[in-house]
């Protein structure tokens, strides 16, 4: 936290110099870690750090942090505290106003195939790439959900899915569904 307390000092000197309006966090493992790991990431403590820094203008606003079908921590694991019980990193986002942008939508291309059936049973579309991208721009709390594209036809195929609509509450849940006798 000293560390983060220094970049937040020299951040907020640049915001006040007009040279940024606003900063983040990106990190793979630190929000996504159980409570007691060695490298979890408390983003109470991270949004305290920046009000000891500039008060309640203080400008941090982001974090961007893994979010796919095989890294769901930040909808499903309640390890951040903001007033009583544990939520989820998603729910502590929305509490302190932070905005959530999703790292590793495709996981390196490993959603890109062979996705469960439950999954397309779920959430329907064309190919497990839209499944996957589908998920993650779905997730309620995210803000932006970003993808590496190496090919001009990836672009192309990625860029059919923001004209169909979110899933629906319902399809999204039944993702979590699976398992659960009715």
């Amino acid at each position: 936290m000293r560390r983060l307390r220094a970049a937040f000092e020299f951040l907020e000197s640049a915001a006040a110099a007009g040279k940024i309006r606003f900063y983040g966090l990106a990190t793979w493992n630190g929000f996504r870690q159980p409570a007691n790991a060695r490298d979890f990431l408390s983003l109470s403590a991270v949004d305290e750090t920046a009000r000891s820094v500039a008060g309640g203008a203080h400008h941090f606003r982001f974090v961007q942090l893994p979010l796919n079908l095989a890294m769901t921590e930040a909808l499903t694991r309640a390890n951040q505290v903001v007033h009583g019980p544990a939520v989820t990193m998603i729910e502590a986002a929305e509490a302190f106003g932070t905005n959530l942008i999703a790292s590793g939508s495709l996981l390196q291309g490993q959603m890109t195939q062979g996705l469960p059936p439950f999954v397309r049973e779920a959430l329907g579309l064309d190919n497990d790439s839209e499944r996957a991208l589908q998920f993650v721009r779905s997730s309620p709390g995210i803000k932006t959900a970003l993808v590496g594209m190496s090919k001009v036809e990836h672009v192309r195929a990625n860029l059919r899915l923001p004209g169909k609509p979110l899933a629906t509450a319902e399809e999204f849940s039944r993702l979590f569904q699976r398992g659960q006798k009715a």
